[in-house]
């Protein structure tokens, strides 16, 4: 009996019906480390699941993807489901993946650190990016749902502490597929046409899925564009979103936002009062201390006659003369002093002064004092000087004293 051939094609369409038809490779899910991860330009994911014995080819198809709530990586434990079957052109078995989740957290909180990660490095979370809150807003923005709880107790609270600012709501859906594209949309719209000088964003609380709109890195990179400063206000206290992380301010409450987007009017009212008697005491020393100046201008003499104020003016140089008389006659006084002084000094050092004590004054016919006899020869004439005149005399003799 003659054996039966086959085809390849036949023998991979063959066992491609026979694992189809398998109730439990067409409802699997498979745990593993993803290794060879490829994501091509056509939205399709190639993969291998491996572990410790063996390894296992994978393909997610672009419809399955686009469902993802994280990116797969290399060295990321997952679990898949799908179904195992044949792949007739390379006679290779592959899971055909529909869905996958991280292995041991969720695919969510995992959707969440990759995004954080990836937003941080581009640097959408810096410090240095964050707008100031404006102190006195004008038009205050809120991007949420108009028929939640949340915007009705912004509105009460934003009423009651500042009347003066008024509210522009920009309704979006904050749940489901299309809530990202709105919310971002809103921002935009209102950045574009300048609708507000602050806005608040957010929504009440909930669930992680609940919330999940507020992760979208559309409304992160809206957030980050925006020129109109930003409050996140997402959920209760705890909840944290991307969008906290990329807003100006985080708010722990849609209520606690509305807080922080104005000032209390009743604080405001406080401050205005203090202020107010600290300009009416300054005021009322400034009047004071006119009055004491009106007070003594009223008093000068100049404004009773002209006569008056000439007599100020003569009274005042009549003043200033005496002064300069006293001090001109002590300067003179002194000089004289010192005069009179001097005067002695130079008479007690005058030579006429010894002249009256029977000393007298010799020259030699050319006026010279003779201070020796060698000076004088006998015979010549000499002029004698005493103390009340003078007289000429013949020298007769020189007497040299020896010694």
């Amino acid at each position: 009996m003659a054996q039966q051939v086959f085809s390849v094609t036949q023998i991979n369409t063959y066992l491609q019906g026979k694992l189809d038809a398998d109730a439990l490779l067409s409802s699997v899910a498979v745990s593993g480390e993803i290794s060879n991860y490829k994501l091509y330009p056509s939205g399709h994911h190639y993969f291998t699941l491996k572990d410790d014995g063996a390894a296992l080819k994978c393909v997610m198809f672009k419809g399955n993807a686009f469902r993802l709530r994280f990116r797969p990586e290399n060295g990321m434990k997952v679990i898949a489901m799908g179904k195992i079957s044949v792949y007739p052109r390379d006679g290779a078995y592959q899971l055909y993946c529909t869905a996958m989740a991280m292995d041991g957290i969720g695919d969510l909180y995992a959707a969440f650190e990759q995004l954080k990660k990836k937003l941080s490095a581009e640097g959408l979370f810096d410090p240095a990016h964050k707008k100031s809150l404006p102190s006195y807003p004008g038009v205050i923005g809120v991007v949420t749902s108009s028929a939640g709880a949340a915007v009705h107790d912004m509105l009460r609270i934003l009423r009651k502490r500042y009347p003066l600012s008024k509210v522009r709501l920009f309704p979006v859906r904050v749940q489901g597929a299309e809530a990202p594209g709105e919310i971002a949309a809103a921002i935009a719209y209102a950045n574009q046409y300048q609708l507000a000088d602050l806005l608040i964003v957010g929504r009440g609380g909930g669930s992680m899925e609940d919330l999940w709109s507020f992760n979208d890195e559309r409304v992160a990179y809206a957030i980050y564009q925006s020129q109109i400063p930003v409050i996140s206000a997402v959920g209760h206290e705890p909840d944290v979103t991307i969008s906290d992380y990329v807003a100006d301010v985080r708010a722990a409450t849609p209520s606690n936002a509305a807080e922080l987007a104005v000032p209390d009017q009743d604080a405001l009212r406080q401050s205005l009062d203090g202020i107010s008697i600290t300009m009416l005491t300054a005021f009322s020393q400034q009047l004071k201390s006119a009055r004491q100046r009106y007070k003594i201008l009223s008093a000068s003499p100049v404004l009773f006659g002209p006569d008056a104020y000439l007599k100020q003016l003569a009274d005042k140089l009549e003043f200033v003369k005496n002064r300069l008389i006293t001090a001109q006659n002590k300067l003179l006084s002194k000089e004289k002093q010192a005069f009179i002084a001097y005067t002695a000094k130079l008479d007690a050092m005058s030579p006429l002064k010894v002249l009256t004590r029977g000393y007298t004054i010799t020259q030699n016919a050319n006026g010279d004092l003779l201070r020796s006899v060698t000076q004088i020869q006998s015979g010549e004439q000499v002029t004698v000087t005493v103390s009340d005149g003078s007289f000429k005399a013949a020298v007769c003799e020189i007497m040299e004293e020896h010694k």
